[in-house]
């Protein structure tokens, strides 16, 4: 996830992308005739298990909160069947130790959240991820929270395996946002879309494929995306929004998941922030 700046929000809200591509529609209509979406992972945050997600601590995007682990100040409770990661107001500045990939230290700040990945736990290629999930009081200055995709091969901490070694967003490190709220646009909009790779490190074409879609962000829905030959399919309460597809496969790599709840500016915030999560799964054609 990366800053998308207020540039994104200048974008005229879209309802559906489908151009007309026979070969990627046949692919899903055999796939429909011939099965169906099997679910291969599923937390339903009956507790938070270490099994399926790590703290993922780091600082991206310039953002002004501090990642903290362990649900420290209660930034990321599992209670009543529900995640909950929030952005906190301490009230004063404190020192953070989270480290950027070039290896500078995050100011000291007054603002901590929760950020989990199921990187190294549960990786995909292909298949269909949805996360249900709501933001309350959305449009506040500073909200980002987001539901995403990464690459397995990401060289950003944690780094845990000898092949974590690819920089974003080249193949291995390719980036799908699912769900992205920026708050620079008001209240109850969210941003689902593939990165486009520019061929370098740090290359990223933000808005090539992307929709900037309404909903009511404090009541659930159910986001998803689904990878389906070249296709890529955005799904907002199971109804296609959004359709990419290109000759090419963007994305053949393993990809994992990432919740996070981010501050991406210094505005002073007026209440805790909190992207509550019903669940999240991964489904794969059988």
């Amino acid at each position: 996830m990366k800053n998308t700046l207020s540039i994104i929000i200048l974008a005229v809200l879209v309802s559906a992308c489908s151009p007309d591509v026979p070969k990627e529609r046949a692919i899903e209509d055999q796939a429909n005739e011939l099965g169906g979406w099997q679910i291969d992972f599923l937390d339903e945050f009956d507790s938070f298990n270490a099994e399926n997600w790590q703290d993922q601590i780091l600082w991206v995007n310039s953002e002004d909160q501090c990642y903290v682990p362990d649900n420290q100040f209660n930034t990321r409770e599992v209670s009543e069947g529900t995640l909950k990661l929030r952005v906190i107001d301490l009230g004063e500045k404190r020192p953070c130790d989270n480290i950027s990939k070039e290896g500078k230290k995050h100011h000291d700040t007054q603002y901590v959240a929760g950020r989990i990945a199921s990187k190294n736990r549960h990786e995909f290629v292909k298949g269909k991820w949805t996360a249900r999930l709501k933001v309350e009081n959305s449009g506040q200055p500073g909200m980002f929270p987001a539901w995403w995709l990464l690459g397995a091969l990401n060289n950003e901490a944690p780094v845990q395996e000898a092949n974590e070694t690819v920089c974003w967003p080249m193949t291995g490190s390719g980036e799908i946002d699912i769900f992205e709220h920026h708050s620079d646009g008001g209240p109850d909009h969210y941003a689902a879309r593939a990165i486009t790779s520019l061929g370098y490190c740090d290359g990223g074409d933000w808005q090539a494929l992307m929709l900037v879609q309404a909903a009511t962000l404090s009541e659930y829905h159910d986001y998803s995306v689904e990878l389906l030959g070249n296709s890529i399919i955005f799904r907002l309460d199971g109804v296609e929004v959004y359709r990419n597809e290109k000759e090419e496969d963007q994305f053949p790599e393993p990809l994992f998941a990432i919740l996070n709840f981010a501050k991406i500016n210094d505005a002073p915030m007026n209440q805790n922030w909190t992207m509550e999560v019903d669940w999240v799964k991964h489904e794969v054609w059988k």
